[in-house]
């Protein structure tokens, strides 16, 4: 086989996404035939050489899998956690391959949530670049005036930049509250909760319903699935 980038061959291992990979090797963590390796360009053949992180061998010929998670609210989107929470790892004890999560879902937030051993899918679905949608149902404090939906619509400063670009639709008017069904085509850390405060709507419920061209049709929380080989392409396609 022809060499690879020592964070593509991990990727490709299931042992972590590529960023993550990048990360294990900065620190020192992974080694090729017994050398420590710290340099993000080093090339390495995954059949041949004895690659180590933490001094215990990566899988080899690792087959991709692919799942599909109605994550509830009270877990941690993560494989473990210190403060000894439920994690998404918890919810999926027949899945024997180890897997993570595509993009996050904050404790508080529900809904659908990818897990895959395959990095190279991973980083891409979750990148900016390929606009890949997502779409979410979210009960706000408030009810949106048509100014506030053009803001949202064209961006919102915040401490990190503009917002993304979201297409906000009225569901549900309550007495002091309302439903909203947002869609983004970005990913960045708390943007529906950060953007809606700084319009003086604090979010007070948030669910993923959609992720690309998945849906979380016929789930509840809790619930999980391998997704189908037409699922798998569409994705594929999509990117």
């Amino acid at each position: 086989m022809a060499l690879m980038r020592l964070q593509k061959i991990l990727s490709e291992a299931g042992v972590a996404s590529r960023r993550a990979g990048e990360d294990l090797i900065l620190a020192g963590r992974v080694s090729v035939n017994g050398n420590v390796i710290k340099e993000l360009g080093f090339k390495a053949d995954p059949d041949n050489d004895q690659i180590k992180v933490d001094g215990k061998p990566i899988p080899r010929h690792l087959p991709r899998v692919y799942y599909l998670l109605y994550k509830p609210r009270g877990v941690i989107t993560s494989l473990k956690d210190p403060q000894g929470r439920v994690t998404v790892k918890d919810l999926i004890p027949k899945v024997k391959t180890r897997v993570f999560p595509v993009g996050r879902l904050d404790y508080d937030a529900e809904g659908l949530l990818l897990l895959t051993n395959d990095g190279e899918l991973a980083v891409k679905l979750a990148h900016s670049r390929y606009r890949v949608p997502r779409t979410y149902l979210v009960k706000v404090r408030g009810v949106l005036d048509l100014r506030e939906m053009g803001d949202l619509e064209k961006g919102v400063i915040l401490e990190d930049g503009i917002s993304p670009n979201m297409k906000v639709t009225p569901l549900k008017r309550l007495k002091r509250n309302s439903w909203l069904k947002v869609t983004l085509w970005e990913g960045r850390n708390r943007v529906i909760k950060r953007t809606f405060a700084a319009i003086g709507h604090p979010v007070l419920r948030l669910k993923r319903v959609r992720f690309a061209s998945l849906s979380l049709e016929g789930m509840r929380p809790g619930d999980y699935r391998p997704l189908s080989p037409e699922e798998v392409e569409r994705l594929r396609e999509l990117i």
